[in-house]
């Protein structure tokens, strides 16, 4: 079975080359193939990650995605990891993460047993994920005070509100169903993460 690591690695060299080695042990432990390994320092906040949508592109159905654990895949909101599941249950790859031993049995397991276990895992990674995003909500809480401190001195405090032109582009493309999301992405000039949303988006509108 071929396997496809990745890795949202540290500034830390050290530790990222620890992970990627411990991953790869891992992999010839249970007798995957390892097919290449995609490793990016962002935030686990972030859906656009061009490292991890490049692994999604290239792995096949059947595949396994693997990861040393569910924060180091998503420390998203709700609605972007749905986004993000959804990304991957639709190229049929199985997520096995290292430190969650219910998932190694994705490797071998078929049949019926392998479906319980889907299901079984699919909650524990769900939980896992909630757990990881929670955690950082908790960090963003530890800095509010810092941001409140630039109110008051008249800074300006605030992200970037949505392109609603490339919004309108992608939608206008996903509509037509004449190109893929790569050939969406390039369009419009957006990440692919940025087409999938949108595309979640307008089935779910």
């Amino acid at each position: 079975m071929n396997a496809h690591l990745y890795l949202r690695a540290s500034t830390d060299d050290q530790d990222a080359n620890r992970a990627k080695q411990s991953l790869i042990a891992f992999a010839q432990e249970k007798e995957m193939a390892v097919v290449d390994v995609y490793a990016e320092n962002i935030s686990g906040t972030k859906l656009e990650r061009p490292e991890l949508f490049r692994l999604l592109n290239a792995a096949q159905a059947g595949d396994v995605l693997l990861v040393e654990s569910v924060d180091r895949l998503s420390r998203l909101s709700q609605a972007d990891w749905e986004t993000l599941k959804g990304v991957i249950k639709s190229k049929g790859l199985r997520l096995v993460v290292q430190d969650l031993g219910t998932t190694h049995q994705l490797v071998t397991d078929k049949g019926i047993t392998g479906q319980i276990m889907d299901v079984i895992n699919g909650m524990l990674i769900d939980l896992m994920a909630t757990m990881a995003r929670l955690d950082q909500e908790k960090r963003v809480e530890r800095i509010k005070q810092g941001l409140e401190n630039k109110r008051q001195r008249g800074e300006k405090v605030g992200g970037k509100g949505r392109n609603q032109e490339k919004w309108n582009k992608v939608a206008d493309l996903l509509k037509r169903n004449g190109n893929t999301m790569e050939e969406i992405a390039k369009l419009a000039d957006v990440g692919i993460a940025t087409v999938y949303r949108i595309k979640k988006e307008l089935s779910e509108g």
